[in-house]
């Protein structure tokens, strides 16, 4: 890319740093290689390389020739009926690891590896992409004059410029036998339509999410998991549509990045299916700490909320099961007043209100003193 600091250039030139570009434009989904500071037999290593294309897309190549490849570096590679140029995104013992997880098998299906791409390779690849765009507004024109039911996102152009795959989205099943007749005539072409998800279009077409950073789904995300409301009623999020939805229009993927840690704390939080009973009356759940395992009540006639361990809300459940209410959410019992000691001391609280009447008729005599002489005349 051409804010790669690692070469002048529009392409990038290999890093050498292991997937970590310093400037954060050299690859979009790239990956941190973890295992390049391991020493690796040499008779031992893969030699099957993972090779990143526009927009992130990827696929495995074998390099059978052992061609000197860096993370980064721009290959010619073999597609059907021609050539393509990608980056190389991932090699080694990773790239095992991620064929495994992905269920891709070493056999004749896996494609090679040509050589290394030239200045001339990089030039004509940077000439056929400046096509990508006015065919895709074109493509839109023909397929809002034939209302075709279906959203064009993305054009793609072979680095042989002998063919272009036209990513698209659609809600029903779309009959684009005409679209492609007439879009091969025009741009003198061989045409692939590729249908993609609404999660993959916004990978491709990249923005910013509602957390300030890039969307995940267009620089780490590949695999995309089913998302329901479910996860975020587990999360205690207000389920408002607007703020539950990503730019994709579908239910956000970070709802279940946490889901699992919160299935695990909410086994010590009771379920309330009713309010809780209690002499006071019946008290009402408000809301739930689930880290803390504290839940909050309120009565209904009051505008506090009170704070109840969970091992408490347990107890009171098991009470109001047997039929028994506690005398409040915090205890089961009223603690009974001791009055003996008002009765010892009611000798002692009656002599102090006896000297404490004394000393304010004290008071009032001084002050009428006072008055007297104050108003007196000096001559008598």
């Amino acid at each position: 890319m051409a804010g790669c600091s690692s070469n002048c250039g529009t392409t990038v030139g290999g890093c050498k740093n292991n997937g970590g570009c310093s400037s954060g434009s050299c690859n979009k989904m790239n990956v941190f290689d973890w295992l390049s500071n391991m020493e690796m037999p040499s008779n031992d290593q893969f030699n099957i390389v993972e090779v990143r294309f526009k927009n992130g897309s990827k696929e495995f190549y074998k390099n059978p020739d052992n061609v000197s490849l860096t993370t980064g570096d721009a290959v010619i590679v073999d597609v059907p009926n021609g050539h393509h140029l990608g980056h190389i995104s991932m090699q080694g013992e990773l790239v095992r690891l991620q064929m495994q997880k992905k269920k891709v098998k070493d056999d004749e299906n896996v494609r090679k590896i040509y050589r290394l791409a030239s200045q001339k390779d990089l030039e004509k690849y940077e000439e056929v992409q400046k096509r990508d765009n006015p065919t895709l507004f074109r493509t839109r024109e023909i397929i809002q004059n034939m209302k075709l039911k279906m959203k064009l996102s993305d054009v793609e152009f072979q680095a042989d410029n002998t063919k272009a795959i036209f990513f698209y989205s659609a809600e029903d099943r779309v009959d684009f036998r005409e679209l492609i007749k007439m879009l091969a005539g025009e741009f003198r072409i061989r045409v692939e339509m590729k249908q993609i998800s609404l999660r993959q279009e916004a990978g491709r077409l990249g923005g910013i999410g509602s957390c300030g950073r890039e969307l995940c789904c267009s620089t780490w995300l590949s695999d995309f998991k089913s998302v329901s409301t479910s996860a975020a009623r587990y999360q205690n999020l207000s389920l408002n549509p607007s703020k539950l939805s990503g730019q994709c229009g579908r239910l956000k993927c970070c709802l279940n990045y946490e889901l699992e840690t919160y299935m695990d704390a909410l086994r010590d939080i009771p379920k309330i299916g009713k309010p809780l009973a209690t002499e006071k009356g019946n008290a009402y759940l408000q809301k739930t700490d689930i880290f803390r395992k504290i839940l909050w009540f309120g009565y209904k006639d009051e505008n506090t909320w009170h704070p109840v361990a969970a091992e408490r809300v347990k107890e009171i459940l098991k009470l109001n099961k047997e039929g028994k209410k506690p005398v409040t959410l915090l205890e089961n019992d009223l603690e009974l007043k001791d009055d003996s000691s008002q009765t010892l001391n009611s000798d002692l609280d009656r002599m102090d209100k006896k000297y404490r009447t004394k000393k304010k008729g004290g008071k009032n005599k001084n002050r009428n003193k006072k008055r007297f002489n104050k108003n007196r005349p000096k001559n008598e």
